[in-house]
């Protein structure tokens, strides 16, 4: 292995597919890169988060590692996520080791968009294809409030802004939609998406906010957005993407733009996911709605080899959860499971 750790990682490996027992199948890897954050929104983070130990997340080389045995197994997609990504410094770096990868297609990174302006340049040169900005409100105070600190709207607008003048494709906006909190802001982001040709996803509200005050009633679903929506602007369904957690929809009238609405609570889309997460201390989540989680940096710090990793990557993988409908069907609701921020989206 080079001094760099990016040699002798898996690229010569072929193993077989990367398949749950319902016969789902992983294509995508989320990758947590930092539990660290510099907003508080509250459907997300504590008040005050208790941070992991720098010596407990995984190092780039690791991360790489990982995925070259992931992408061996059938992964071709990887989102980069946090707490918040950019919170990590020099993340273009890992960008880049990640595009080696042959069998990786694409690269995307879902951030909060304050270290955007700062970076994108750098993040695209490093191979990263698209983003994704969270941006919960348009209204600067009300988004300050929501995240927590005061002073940013106009920093993570100008990121948005930027991502696009250097080029990633897509550029999304995230939007969690809580009842009594932006709601009435629906309209308000179609007509971002119309007047800016972006991708705006409605996000239903799930329990992993980090203060636990999720609660049904604050859920506004994802049929009622599109009612208010469709009130003013007719949309046209566009075929869904297997494995997607968006429904798209454009805009009847031709306008350039597009609405996603992400189902997760009402219509859930767990009978064709195809995704498996890794979290910032090394951890295999293979459900974000269950509990379940397998330590693969052990095995990474302990000598295994690719093959004894793959192994237990695919066992852990193997018992993935049902999904949401499952417990819908048991429980009727669904209790707060982890806070976002240990997870990423």
């Amino acid at each position: 292995m080079s001094n760099d750790g990016r040699r002798n990682v898996g690229l010569e490996h072929k193993f077989e597919p990367l398949q749950d027992r319902f016969g789902r199948v992983a294509r995508k890897l989320r990758v947590s890169v930092t539990d660290r954050c510099n907003f508080r929104c509250n459907f997300c983070m504590p008040v005050k988060p208790v941070w992991l130990p720098k010596s407990e997340i995984l190092t780039y080389e690791e991360i790489a590692r990982i995925a070259r045995i992931l992408a061996g197994m059938g992964v071709t997609k990887i989102r980069l996520s946090g707490g918040e990504p950019l919170m990590r410094r020099d993340l273009d770096i890992l960008v880049a080791m990640l595009k080696e990868i042959p069998e990786v297609k694409t690269i995307a990174m879902t951030t909060n968009g304050f270290h955007l302006a700062e970076m994108a340049e750098r993040l695209k040169r490093a191979g990263l294809d698209g983003v994704t900005v969270s941006l919960h409100s348009l209204k600067p105070e009300r988004y300050e409030e929501v995240v927590g600190r005061k002073g940013v709207f106009e920093r993570v607008t100008e990121g948005l802004k930027v991502a696009r003048e250097v080029g990633f494709n897509p550029v999304k906006v995230n939007v969690v939609v809580i009842r009594g909190c932006n709601d009435d802001e629906i309209l308000d982001f179609a007509e971002l998406a119309r007047k800016s040709n972006l991708t705006v996803r409605f996000i239903e509200y799930m329990p992993f906010d980090g203060r636990k005050f999720w609660r049904p009633e604050l859920l506004v679903s994802g049929e009622e957005i599109l009612q208010v929506i469709e009130s003013i602007y007719p949309l046209v369904p566009l075929p869904r993407e297997h494995g997607s957690t968006a429904q798209v929809y454009r805009f009847a009238d031709g306008v350039e733009g597009d609405i996603g609405v992400i189902t997760s609570m009402t219509s859930p889309f767990c009978s064709d996911c195809d995704r498996i997460r890794l979290t910032a201390d090394g951890k295999i989540v293979p459900c974000m709605f269950s509990r379940d989680e397998y330590d693969v940096k052990s095995l990474l710090r302990s000598g295994a080899t690719d093959e004894e990793i793959a192994s237990f990557i695919r066992d852990a993988f193997y018992r993935k959860f049902a999904g949401v409908e499952s417990l819908l069907r048991e429980h009727k609701t669904i209790a707060h499971v982890r806070p976002m921020y240990q997870l990423g989206g």
